[in-house]
């Protein structure tokens, strides 16, 4: 049986075993070669599916998202490799097709955790980082709609909720910089508007990593045209694009809510312009959706 569609229970049995498993097997495991870190509500599901259909890749044994080094690093190394395939998994891999094997998980919270991308640079030295970004209006929209139907948001009114953030989020990205222990539940799913903020996260992600160990990716681009962003993708990454390519579909989505404010999408909109002119020197242009504006 696909463990997505055991009860719930059950559900959690086999993964604490897996774990458990994993943790006393974790010297024999791949440590991840890239990782998907943002943004949230990009796409980054439907980059995940069609990169883990990749022949060449092993994705995470057991979830897409282990969210190691933003909410769980105190849980130490061997736990996260234990969430990853065996070695033995790899050789198999590289005999059939003289390719060495990788291995990866997708994290969105890790692009915004103040002391995510040092903990990646320490103990993923040569990992690359993968960030999707699309329209920060639709993104926060996209978002809030999101928070309310998982149950992590309470105000259902968009406009309400986006005047809460400043409160909700005061201090707490200083005090997640301070203290590795904290944790912040509405620095995780209630900024919607600083989400959009891109530049600013990949500049903090670049001091530590390196430039050349990320590559940004507009979703737009990726859902429009999928196939030359996959290969853009599989080139920078090191996979090759020659074997046979996945099935690409939309993953995560939610219906479409009702349309927004039209004012309230004007203020948003002058309130990204710098924001988008600073991202537009990532992508050696101006973002898909200012040109299309």
């Amino acid at each position: 049986m696909d463990v997505r569609n055991m009860p719930a229970p059950m559900k959690r049995v086999v993964h604490l075993g897996s774990r458990s498993y994993g943790r006393l097997t974790a010297p024999g495991r791949m440590t991840p070669s890239f990782l998907i870190c943002g943004g949230q509500r990009c796409g980054t599901t439907s980059l995940y599916r069609a990169l883990a259909g990749h022949p060449i890749v092993l994705k995470a044994v057991l979830h897409k998202g282990v969210h190691y080094f933003d909410t769980s690093y105190g849980r130490g190394m061997g736990w996260y490799r234990a969430h990853f395939p065996l070695t033995r998994s790899a050789d198999k891999i590289a005999d059939r097709y003289g390719v060495q094997a990788q291995t990866f998980e997708s994290s969105p919270y890790y692009m915004y955790h103040p002391q995510a991308a040092a903990r990646i640079a320490r103990d993923l030295p040569y990992a690359k980082l993968l960030v999707l970004v699309r329209d920060p209006v639709e993104r926060a929209y996209s978002q809030h709609h999101h928070e309310v139907a998982r149950g992590f948001e309470t105000e259902r009114d968009f406009g309400a909720a986006l005047a809460l953030e400043p409160a909700r989020l005061h201090k707490q990205e200083e005090k997640l910089a301070e203290d590795p222990e904290y944790y912040s539940f509405s620095h995780q799913h209630h900024a919607y508007r600083a989400r959009g903020e891109y530049a600013r996260y990949l500049s903090v992600m670049a001091q530590h990593v390196g430039r050349e160990r990320i590559h940004v990716v507009e979703s737009e681009r990726f859902f429009a045209e999928p196939e030359p962003v996959y290969d853009e993708v599989c080139e920078f990454l090191g996979l090759p694009s020659y074997l046979e390519r996945p099935a690409f579909e939309r993953h995560n989505a939610r219906p479409r809510q009702a349309d927004m404010d039209p004012a309230l999408r004007r203020e948003l909109t002058d309130y990204y312009q710098p924001h988008d002119e600073a991202l537009a020197r990532w992508l050696g242009r101006m973002p898909i959706w200012r040109r299309a504006a």
